[in-house]
């Protein structure tokens, strides 16, 4: 086994030599109140950023490699409603970052099409994504199944979250997060909901228990959210988005219910009773999943995925502007 390296910098996490880095997320190490605790969950880099085969892999406390999209709890406390949110892209920047369903063990990849990275565009007034972004794991939108509320079946990825909390999150982190409510989109005829949430170590997380909490603190956020998603394909020659429910935002009771149902879809994949295409469903801690596999069978897989030269051509962002107003 390769000695450990070097401690090379400090600040927001650790980070280590190569041939991966390691950081320890933010929001799970700082503070010393009744929601913190040890940090939970470490990521590795793998590959250069901007570039293709970059990957962010995830190891538990015990420094084992895990599935971010199996592996880790979709609930923190049962009786306080709290749950676990993968943040996959931090709020005001564009590359689209997300889990890899498709990919053994689900690390957290660049977005691509056509052969480029993906960048979302700039909308004015908006800067990139105007929340962190992610997802909530042990969750899957079946494509097979229609939704009871939207008439249309889900589009093939856990159910995403939108984090409206004060603070700018890191692509890896996993947070506790207050659920306060939902929307509908239908993406070109897929249900895709956008949760809305708030980390719960945000400084103003007690105020927020539901859907009109965010009309009453955050006036404003939820009429942007729902322009922002209306729109931000336009730039790439696509038509506006739509929703179900005229575009209302559903309170939180309605989307524990969507969320309850979407981990019962994940169950049923994880369990092979239903049919999951190429998701990738391969697990560490799912003990009695058909796809569950061992400590050293994870390590040999991530360590498949060899350290990349850099990217010449890394497609960064050219941050330009679109005025969309009518």
């Amino acid at each position: 086994m390769r000695a450990l390296l070097p401690l090379l910098r400090t600040g927001p996490g650790w980070r280590v030599g190569a041939p991966a880095a390691v950081r320890l997320p933010r929001a799970a190490s700082a503070g010393s109140g009744p929601r913190r605790a040890m940090a939970l969950y470490r990521t590795e880099e793998r590959g250069q950023p901007h570039s293709q085969d970059y990957r962010i892999f995830f190891k538990n406390v015990a420094g084992h490699y895990i599935s971010p999209f199996h592996d880790i709890p979709l609930k923190v406390d049962s009786k306080e409603n709290l749950f676990n949110m993968v943040v996959e892209i931090p709020r005001w920047t564009n590359a689209k970052m997300e889990i890899a369903t498709k990919e053994p063990l689900n690390p957290i990849k660049p977005d691509v099409k056509d052969g480029k990275l993906r960048y979302v565009a700039n909308i004015f007034p908006h800067k990139g994504y105007i929340w962190n972004y992610g997802a909530l794991p042990q969750t899957w939108e079946d494509p097979h199944q229609k939704d009871k509320n939207t008439n249309c079946c889900g589009d093939n990825d856990p159910i995403d979250v939108c984090e409206i909390g004060s603070k700018v999150l890191s692509c890896g982190e996993v947070i506790r997060v207050k659920i306060l409510g939902i929307l509908a989109l239908i993406d070109e005829g897929e249900t895709d909901w956008k949760l809305i949430a708030i980390n719960v170590n945000d400084p103003e997380a007690s105020k927020f228990h539901d859907i009109d909490d965010v009309r009453k603190f955050k006036p404003g956020y939820l009429e942007a959210t729902l322009n922002w998603l209306t729109y931000y394909k336009v730039p790439e020659g696509k038509p506006e988005n739509k929703f179900a429910f005229n575009g209302e935002f559903k309170n939180k009771a309605f989307a524990l219910e969507v969320i309850k149902f979407t981990h019962e879809c994940w169950k049923a994949m994880l369990m092979k009773k239903c049919d999951r295409g190429a998701i990738n469903c391969t697990n560490v801690q799912v003990c009695d999943s058909p796809f569950h596999c061992t400590q050293e069978e994870a390590r040999s897989l991530v360590e498949s995925v060899l350290k990349s030269s850099p990217n010449k051509e890394s497609n960064i962002d050219e941050q330009v502007w679109h005025f969309l107003g009518k």
